[in-house]
C-alpha cells in the first residue's frame, strides 16, 4: 500500500479518536470488535448475493459484497493503526512474510 493510503487510515483513526466517547484500552477493544461487525455485514451481503436466505432471497448484489469486504479491510487497518504506531511497517512485513511463505 502506498503512503497516501496509510495517511488516510491514520486520519480516519484520528477522527475516530476525536469523536468517540470511548477512551484508553477500550478503544483498542472496540476497534478490534468492529472488525467482527463488518465481517457480519459481508456474510449477510454474500448470502443476499447468492440468494441463500429463503426468507430474504436475492437481497444484495456482488457489488455489495465487494464494498463490505473493503469495509472489513479498512476497519482492520484502522484497528491495527490504533494498536501500534508501526502499523504500516508491521503490515508490510507481514504481507511479505506471507507472500514469501506462500509464493516460493
Amino acid at each position: 500500500m502506498d503512503a497516501g493510503t496509510w495517511d488516510l487510515i491514520e486520519r480516519l483513526r484520528d477522527w475516530l479518536d476525536a469523536e468517540s466517547p470511548v477512551t484508553g484500552d477500550s478503544v483498542k477493544i472496540m476497534r478490534v470488535l468492529k472488525i467482527g461487525e463488518e465481517f457480519g455485514e459481508v456474510a449477510e451481503a454474500l448470502h443476499g448475493a447468492m440468494g441463500t436466505n429463503p426468507r430474504k432471497g436475492a437481497s444484495h448484489t456482488w457489488d455489495d459484497v465487494h464494498k463490505e469486504l473493503c469495509d472489513v479491510t479498512i476497519t482492520a487497518l484502522i484497528a491495527l493503526a490504533s494498536l501500534t504506531p508501526d502499523a504500516h511497517k508491521l503490515f508490510e512485513e507481514r504481507l511479505r512474510h506471507i507472500a514469501d511463505r506462500s509464493l516460493t
